[in-house]
């Protein structure tokens, strides 16, 4: 039996598999097989901020604007993101979260013929035809209903989201998709988005693995969520797994995380709290020591770290954090550390300031 790795083998490992040599914006969009979506700004976007590290040349907005034409979706998978279409497809039919009364399910299906007549649509346009008026959302306050039903009839799979403008979903029919399957079908269609997470986020704490695959079944694939502990038994039984420091971790079988060709660079990086980097707050807190929280919901005065700390990594360490944004046209930033100063390094303090101009580049300032 192989040599468990240790965890420091292990933390450079998820370094490295994520952190890739800069490609194509398709390449990468492949071999992240998912991109979290966040809609902040701050000073962009979760998926910009998560891609200009991997695609080169990248520009804030780039996913957007080249979206229609990449062969991707927007879908709910382990979080709301960007997928292959590939991998969304093998979610579908997706069942409902929750019972349409008669009423809604007539509004959706006349909606459904008008996007179909239409080929494409615009909220506004379902609402001028529909006039579905106000509605209660999820947090308490109002909303047109139109755009609801309009979410609703997204996740469900019966529309797709063709492109934006302005920021705003344009939808058309969804036509994609897998026919029903049986239970053989289902375990390999789960099995193989359960990899895509794997791939992603690997290597995984064992508690982290099992949250993955919980988002996965809540958001992405609930009509199958009474094969959770099915599924999860099958992925841990074809992963690589090793205790480590009391801890049981898990990574592809077809990788070793000892071997020397995980190698990580010294540059220094901002990353986005959704980076797969950073996105397992209990993984992270293992590789590094402290606890990285997302404090952008947090009322101001309870804030530790800032509205949209973006983790700072240098080498293989998360040293700090910096808080970013864009006044008058001019880069905005303040840092904090964890050793409450910056490190003393020169190559850390021209790694900064590299970073810094790769950041006024991505944004166009």
């Amino acid at each position: 039996m192989p040599t468990a790795p240790t965890l420091e083998q292990l933390r450079r490992h998820a370094i490295a598999r994520t952190l890739f040599t800069p490609t194509t914006l398709p390449r990468a969009i492949a071999r992240l097989g998912f991109v979290q979506a966040d809609p902040i700004r701050a000073p962009a976007r979760a998926q910009d901020l998560t891609l200009r590290h991997r695609v080169r040349d990248y520009r804030a907005g780039d996913l957007e604007r080249r979206y229609a034409r990449l062969g991707i979706e927007e879908d709910f998978f382990v979080n709301y993101g960007f997928l292959p279409r590939a991998h969304a497809d093998l979610m579908h039919p997706r069942s409902a979260r929750d019972t349409w009364t008669p009423e809604r399910a007539l509004q959706a299906a006349a909606v459904l013929a008008f996007v179909q007549e239409r080929g494409a649509v615009h909220p506004r346009e379902v609402e001028a035809q529909f006039a579905h008026g106000r509605t209660r959302n999820w947090f308490g306050g109002h909303s047109n209903a139109s755009t609801q039903l309009l979410d609703a009839m997204h996740y469900r799979g019966q529309l797709r989201v063709l492109r934006r403008e302005g920021g705003t979903r344009v939808y058309a029919v969804r036509v994609s998709g897998l026919p029903p399957d049986d239970a053989q079908a289902i375990a390999a269609r789960m099995d193989a988005l359960i990899d895509v997470v794997v791939a992603k986020y690997a290597p995984l704490p064992a508690a982290s693995l099992g949250q993955l695959l919980s988002h996965l079944l809540r958001g992405g694939t609930p009509q199958w969520a009474a094969e959770r502990a099915a599924a999860l038994a099958r992925v841990r039984a074809r992963l690589a797994r090793a205790r480590v420091d009391g801890v049981d971790w898990y990574w592809p079988a077809t990788e070793n995380p000892a071997a020397a060709r995980w190698r990580t660079d010294d540059g220094v990086r901002l990353l986005t709290p959704f980076d797969p980097v950073v996105w397992d707050r209990r993984r992270f807190e293992l590789f590094w020591g402290w606890a990285y929280r997302f404090e952008a919901y947090t009322p101001a005065p309870k804030r530790q770290l800032g509205y949209y700390a973006l983790p700072l990594l240098w080498h293989e360490q998360i040293v700090g954090w910096g808080n970013l944004s864009v006044v008058g046209g001019v880069l905005q930033a303040q840092f904090g550390y964890v050793a409450g100063r910056p490190p003393r390094a020169a190559a850390f303090r021209r790694g900064l300031e590299e970073e810094l101009a790769r950041m006024r580049a991505f944004l166009a300032l």
